[in-house]
């Protein structure tokens, strides 16, 4: 079954046409030009002597890094760092997972935990975030994009009921808003996860699905990563969805998508205080 493309304040990844700005300004008549006055011989001087001290600045400034780059450890610059590979999650304060579309999801170092027999979610809790927020099913608006949560409801998850549920093989798919006109919402801090954050979903039989965050990817509405977010997987995963970017006040919408992607690590059953 070919998946839907999320709705517009979500994952979208249709064509937008290009802006259409103003025309060029057009200005009448031919360029009037005056013969300019003879510069006096102490100008010229000056001008010269400014130059040369220019040229000298640059040509320091270039011995200078020259010099850093050949020694870089005494400059403090070699600090033993290697490059990440594709599917692992920087730090805090390092960019966000990044790939080509069809690179599959960035997996926990931890080993997947075999999946779950499908059941309804009913409650997502991020402890790191302070969310613990009800889910609700969300399926397809009219024009064959995701529905998304109520905004009368800042703090409500959507799941998307036509794809897998919390636990089961294959992608859950939820969704939540960023903020609304008047405060933050549920997903205000979400990609403020990282590689190995843990996120609970309860489920509807009495048992709790433990994922543990993968990776942390912004993609651009435009680009969007479809195969990756809706593709199909051997393990039980959770993809949390919100608006990232810039907010775009002519089109009422954020240019990006902020997207966790979370594999099923572990579960129990629930407990009264869990």
């Amino acid at each position: 079954m070919s998946m839907p493309p999320p709705g517009d304040h979500y994952p979208h990844h249709g064509h937008q046409p290009p802006y259409q700005g103003p025309p060029p300004m057009m200005y009448g008549g031919q360029p009037q030009w005056e013969e300019p006055e003879p510069e006096p011989r102490g100008s010229t001087v000056l001008r010269s002597v400014l130059i040369l001290a220019a040229v000298a600045g640059v040509v320091t400034v270039v011995a200078g890094l020259l010099m850093m780059l050949s020694a870089p450890a005494q400059y403090g610059l070699a600090d033993g760092r290697t490059e990440l590979p594709v599917r692992a999650q920087p730090e805090a304060g390092q960019p966000m997972f990044q790939a080509a579309p069809t690179v599959p999801p960035p997996l926990p170092e931890i080993k997947p935990a075999p999946p779950m027999q499908p059941s309804t979610p009913t409650r997502l809790v991020i402890k790191k975030l302070n969310v613990n927020s009800p889910i609700k099913s969300v399926g397809l608006a009219k024009d064959g994009t995701i529905e998304v949560p109520p905004v009368s409801n800042p703090n409500l998850t959507g799941w998307y009921r036509h794809g897998s549920t919390a636990g089961q093989a294959g992608p859950a798919i939820m969704l939540g808003h960023k903020d609304t006109r008047t405060q933050s919402a549920v997903f205000s801090r979400l990609h403020e996860l990282r590689n190995g954050d843990q996120i609970e979903v309860k489920r509807q039989d009495g048992t709790v699905a433990v994922f543990t965050v993968g990776g942390v990817e912004q993609a651009d509405k435009k680009t969007f990563p479809t195969s990756r977010v809706y593709g199909p997987q051997d393990n039980a995963q959770l993809h949390l969805i919100t608006c990232g970017g810039t907010y775009n006040r002519a089109t009422g919408h954020y240019t990006d998508n902020v997207i966790v992607y979370a594999t099923l690590t572990s579960s129990h059953r629930a407990t009264k205080t869990s």
